[in-house]
């Protein structure tokens, strides 16, 4: 959601990303690829990337030598032979490799061991993220390669060897997958989205040398290079005629510049010189003065500029990119601006006419509901409490997210208002009368502020006046996050710790855990963790309190010949999480995937996919927030339970709520949690009781870096249980588990219901 607003009555900028996308069809007749021998010729010209010719290249094959045209389709027949057997058909993973479709463009940085984590981090810090792919070229690595960046190194640091290395790998790796490349060097700071622009208008099939171009020292011929500091794109098609030529070219001229050398050979082998201009589109630049300041440039050909050159520090890397997206928010806003005066002019000509115009200009009209059950409830809220609690509470305070949302709405309201007014009048808020919101999913969240305002004229003269806006903060433009690939077949390792106090209920767990993974033959490991306090330890060779649940696992084996379930025994006084998950990880390999238990924990198949969907290596872990049935005796009271309210099923989801207090349960990769731990190590050597002041959650969300999934999950269910708080953990965590015994008792009504009832039955 973009953090903007409106005020009704108002004309102000609307941030929208508006985001276009362009459908094509496509239409494969007869079309594919046959395992052994088949037709030479189409082998040939898809080998060659000569299947479709344009009409240029047909007469340059001819010996025309005819210049740059719109394609013709080529068409190669499809003969089959009915003498030959049948060849298996190969089909790609990708439809886009089926149908040859490349991405647009990719970009090669030049750079050396000296600017690698300088000048280059800037580079990667700025732009590399709106790139498809960014690849920073060096003769001699780093000692210390940055994170995030993807970095070549050839071993030799000479400018033209470099080069000549650079352009030879674009082709080796990546001449079939990208449409054009663009190389710049490390002191060059690029606008991404123009030059993506770029290259999506012109055509990828011709051969393009396009960059700055400069004359050759001397200045005797015409032919002209395109200069290294500026960047210049060249297309898929000339670094495909370039490389045969590029060993001659390395061993015959002689050039101390890496562009030069690039540019003669591209002319003396293809014939082709640097061009600025080309299909109507220019290539813009901008050379930047000694000492400049980026945000006093305001001359037009800064302001359009693709690339500026040169860039001395990567601060000033930093400054451009601020004062270029500067420039592009203030071109978008005008552009706004600009679409709803469009939008207002033409809609007289509608048949709702003006009446029509939705508020905002520009943006969806408010969701309308088709019947009352659709009917989206407004929220009423203070500066203070807001009136519709999570909790179904009547009122709560604002805290967190919350607040601050309220806080910004009320400024920016403020902020309209004035803008709006002065300078005949300047308002100043004195309280928020009233505040009603609610979140429109074609829309974003609308507000309305009843504001008491102090309103100062010219004079000096003050009023309080009241005053009615009507706010909108849009939904921006959807994105997709790239998530890594995962799947449903990695093996789950459960690990169930067990104290002496919990041991009565880990007959069912292992009942539910027969049930659900073994006899469905799931791919599911369990260890047991047993917790001895040190008084049990001592006596462990004459009493042991977990030979009960010893025999169980032993029973289990028998029926399950090829089943072992491993069991590990801890001597402690605060069987703190990350003391035995430091127990557990150590005894797995990294790529382990643990599903850390409890108990209460009923383990089933659908829980166990989501596990291993949610937990990714390197990049998310998974923390499951249960749902805690509530306690039979103030639910029930004197009533007996029925049959289906005491299995687990959806209806018995109306009788608990999700206990956010606890975090017992987690998935995550051994080698993450290890990972984190290692990045815990410097604090632990400061203070010693961390490990027992914190859990596995407090872990990740301190030292992993990685996103911390939390997220209801109703295929985990569990029955009430009073849990056994440690007055020994931190005072956080004994806080959370006192909080979730608390309020899993019941809800609001059958608390109510039971002081009534207990009322009445003192009261007679």
């Amino acid at each position: 959601m973009r953090l903007s607003s409106f005020v009704a009555l108002f004309r102000p900028a609307l941030p929208l990303i508006l985001g276009l996308s362009l459908g094509c069809s496509l239409s494969l007749l007869m079309v594919s690829w046959t395992q052994g021998d088949s037709d030479e010729s189409c082998r040939e010209e898809l080998g060659n990337g000569r299947l479709f010719l344009g009409r240029g290249d047909a007469q340059r094959e001819a010996g025309d030598g005819a210049g740059d045209e719109d394609f013709q389709p080529r068409i190669v027949p499809y003969h089959k032979d009915p003498n030959k057997p049948h060849k298996k058909v190969l089909r790609t993973r990708y439809i886009h490799t089926e149908l040859g479709i490349r991405e647009r463009l990719l970009v090669g940085v030049l750079t050396s061991r000296a600017n690698l984590n300088t000048l280059a981090v800037a580079v990667n810090r700025t732009v590399a993220h709106h790139f498809h792919r960014t690849f920073f070229f060096t003769g001699l690595r780093s000692p210390k390669t940055p994170h995030g960046m993807t970095v070549v190194a050839h071993g030799d640091d000479r400018p033209v060897w470099l080069m000549y290395e650079t352009v030879r790998h674009l082709h080796q790796h990546f001449g079939w997958e990208y449409d054009w490349f663009l190389l710049a060097q490390d002191d060059t700071y690029m606008q991404a989205d123009r030059l993506t622009e770029l290259v999506g208008h012109l055509s990828a099939g011709q051969d393009l040398y396009m960059g700055r171009a400069e004359e050759f020292i001397g200045g005797e011929e015409k032919a002209r290079y395109c200069h290294g500091g500026y960047g210049y794109l060249l297309s898929r098609s000339l670094l495909a005629r370039l490389q045969p030529h590029l060993d001659t070219c390395r061993n015959d001229i002689l050039s101390v510049r890496p562009d030069e050398w690039l540019g003669r050979c591209i002319i003396d082998y293809l014939g082709l010189s640097c061009v600025e201009m080309h299909q109507e589109m220019t290539y813009r630049y901008f050379e930047l003065g000694k000492n400049a300041d980026p945000e006093r440039e305001d001359s037009s050909q800064f302001k359009a500029a693709f690339t500026v050159h040169p860039v001395s520090e990567p601060n000033l890397m930093y400054r451009l990119h601020k004062r270029f997206s500067q420039i592009e928010l203030e071109w978008t806003y005008l552009q706004i601006q600009q679409l709803q005066t469009q939008i207002s002019n033409l809609s007289e000509l509608t048949p709702e006419g003006r009446a029509g115009v939705t508020w905002p200009i520009g943006i969806h009209p408010p969701f309308k509901p088709r019947t009352r059950f659709e009917v989206i409830n407004w929220e009423y809220f203070t500066e203070e409490h807001i009136y519709s609690c999570f909790d179904s509470s009547p009122k709560c305070e604002i805290r967190g997210a919350d607040r601050a949302d309220v806080n910004a709405i009320l400024e920016i309201a403020v902020e309209r208002l004035n803008e709006r007014y002065q300078p005949q009048l300047r308002f100043r808020k004195h309280r928020l009368l009233n505040g009603y919101r609610r979140f429109d999913p074609t829309r974003g969240m609308e507000y309305m502020l009843d504001l008491a305002l102090e309103a100062y004229t010219q004079k000096g003269h003050s009023q309080v006046i009241a005053k009615r806006v009507n706010l909108l903060r849009p939904l921006s433009a959807v994105e997709i996050i790239p998530m890594p690939y995962v799947t449903e077949a990695t093996r789950v390792q459960v690990i169930l710790p067990v104290t002496a106090q919990d041991q009565d209920y880990v007959g069912n767990f292992l009942d539910m855990y027969v049930m659900n993974t073994l006899d469905t033959h799931d791919n599911v490991l369990l260890t047991l963790l047993f917790i001895y306090d040190p008084f049990d330890a001592q006596r462990v060779s004459q009493t042991d309190v977990f030979a009960g649940i010893k025999a169980m696992i032993g029973e289990v084996e028998k029926r399950y010949g090829d089943v072992k379930i491993p069991w590990i025994s801890v001597k402690t006084e605060v069987p703190s999480q990350v003391k035995l998950m430091d127990i557990i990880s150590k005894k797995h390999p990294v790529d382990t995937l643990f599903f850390l238990a409890s108990v209460w924990t009923e383990v089933n198949s659908d829980f166990l996919n989501r596990c291993r969907m949610n937990a990714i290596s390197s990049w998310q872990v998974f923390f499951p927030v249960h749902f805690q049935e509530f306690s039979p005796a103030v639910i029930y009271r004197d009533q007996q339970p029925s049959a289906a309210s005491s299995s687990f099923t959806s209806e018995s989801l109306k009788d608990g709520h999700f206990d956010r207090h606890v975090f017992d349960e987690a998935c995550f990769y051994n080698a993450d949690y290890m990972t984190s731990r290692t990045k815990m190590a410097a604090d632990i050597l400061d203070n010693e009781e961390l490990l027992e002041s914190m859990d596995v959650y407090d872990i990740f969300v301190r030292y992993s870096g990685l996103h911390v999934f939390r997220a209801v999950e109703p295929a985990l269910i569990q029955k009430y249980v009073r849990r056994a708080c440690n007055p020994r953990f931190s005072e956080d965590i004994y806080h959370r588990c006192v909080l979730s015994n608390l309020e899993g008792l019941g809800s609001r009504s059958h608390l109510a219901m039971a002081l009534f009832e207990q009322d009445q039955a003192n009261s007679t």
